[in-house]
């Protein structure tokens, strides 16, 4: 008679979270935004559970200077609507990296997180600025940081 195993179901109170920093600068919108998903949902951890906040807080800087590839700088549309008549309001990429750079990797990042109470208490982790500085150093220095994509600009984590 085969034994029956037990489901792997921590508290919330074993599951630790640490803080990690992705530096945006060159990197490509998509490839960067699955990461930092991964990272939100917990799922490059050895103790990832699908149903409970298992994954860390991120800091994205240095938004403004995220790629995307091919001809979607041009051609690349933010669309939104009141749910009114004429309510559709269309922003253009190009328009919307210079104004809110915040915004492109949220979305992005909004986009490939689950659907449900679960994804929207997710992004509340997810921290995104513009430039280089961010306000978080303290909890940042409890953790270790963590670069999405390493090239050989960005120095190694301690």
């Amino acid at each position: 008679m085969p034994t029956k195993l037990k489901h792997y179901n921590p508290s919330q109170d074993s599951l630790k979270n640490t803080w990690r920093v992705f530096d945006a600068k060159g990197q490509v919108l998509g490839r960067m935004a699955s990461d930092i998903a991964m990272a939100l949902m917990g799922k490059d951890r050895p103790g990832y559970v699908h149903h409970m906040m298992s994954g860390d807080f991120v800091i994205v800087i240095n938004a403004a200077e995220i790629v995307v590839t091919g001809r979607k700088y041009d051609q690349k549309v933010y669309r939104r609507h009141s749910r009114y008549p004429g309510g559709l309001k269309e922003i253009p990429y190009s328009k919307l990296s210079s104004a809110m750079p915040e915004r492109i990797v949220e979305h992005a990042v909004k986009g490939m997180l689950p659907k449900n109470k679960l994804g929207r208490r997710l992004m509340t982790r997810l921290k995104v600025y513009p430039g280089p500085q961010h306000p978080h150093m303290a909890q940042v220095a409890g953790s270790h940081k963590v670069y999405a994509r390493r090239s050989e600009s960005m120095p190694e984590p301690k």
